[in-house]
């Protein structure tokens, strides 16, 4: 699969130089996601459609619901509403009809030995689960990241200047290492996944063995004997630790 290359969102975040530049690009494609689906877009046809088809995951619900726009979030909702309501509606009554037709001759199935008669049941049951765990946020938000996560990979291996930039930042949190790499073992040349795997070791390395150092003062402030002391690298400790094994989920302190 061939990815667009765009260079400059992924050169500034790397540039900022503070946590995974990939988490960063998420958080700012998440927020202007946000508000482009409260703004003129929850009235375009095709926003409709796809908000109709998917709706939004609860945590997307959250930060929704959180810009304050109650009227373009309500309107999106109605909108998801009766389809929703008819597919549920559709899967519930058609595996209740399927059941109660298939009493009727449940001996039979059971002497042939058939499959059970209420698999359908729990087949219907997944396909509940999928009605209710689409999001379209989600889904733009995978797709800008996968795009990102390419272009990366491209100054990685073509821009020397972008790579040592890279690695004196620390390189990547956890998560996105492993979605580099997965990435990188489809579309770099031996030579590079090579050095990347070398950098990626490195860089989580150092970076994690910084802030075991820094969560134990952190640790340390509440011994006694440290009352009233703030020790090296103990602000923001916890929530560096945090965002870089599960990615960015906790801000830092200012």
């Amino acid at each position: 699969m061939r990815y667009h290359i765009d260079t400059i969102p992924v050169w500034d975040a790397v540039k900022e130089g503070k946590g995974c530049p990939l988490c960063r690009l998420r958080r700012t494609v998440e927020e202007n996601d946000v508000v482009r689906f409260l703004g003129g877009s929850v009235m375009e046809p095709d926003t409709r459609v796809q908000v109709n088809a998917k709706g939004f995951c609860p945590r997307h619900q959250v930060l929704l619901y959180g810009q304050q726009n109650r009227l373009g979030h309500a309107l999106m909702m109605l909108s998801h509403l009766p389809e929703t309501r008819a597919r549920a509606s559709a899967l519930l009554k058609a595996e209740a009809d399927a059941l109660r037709s298939g009493q009727k001759g449940s001996l039979v199935r059971r002497l042939s030995g058939r499959k059970d008669e209420k698999a359908g049941a729990r087949t219907c049951a997944e396909k509940l689960k999928a009605l209710s765990s689409s999001c379209i946020l989600c889904d733009s938000i995978r797709d800008n990241l996968l795009r990102y996560t390419y272009t990366l990979l491209h100054l990685y291996s073509t821009d020397s200047s972008f790579r040592r930039q890279f690695v004196e930042n620390g390189c990547v949190c956890l998560p996105c290492a492993g979605d580099l790499l997965a990435m990188a073992a489809e579309e770099m040349s031996p030579k590079d996944l090579e050095s990347l795997l070398g950098d990626l070791a490195d860089g989580l390395d150092n970076v994690m063995a910084q802030e075991e150092k820094d969560l134990k003062n952190f640790t340390l402030q509440f011994d006694w004997h440290n009352a009233g002391k703030t020790l090296e690298g103990s602000t923001g400790s916890l929530e560096r630790t945090v965002n870089t094994l599960r990615g960015y989920c906790l801000k830092e302190p200012k």
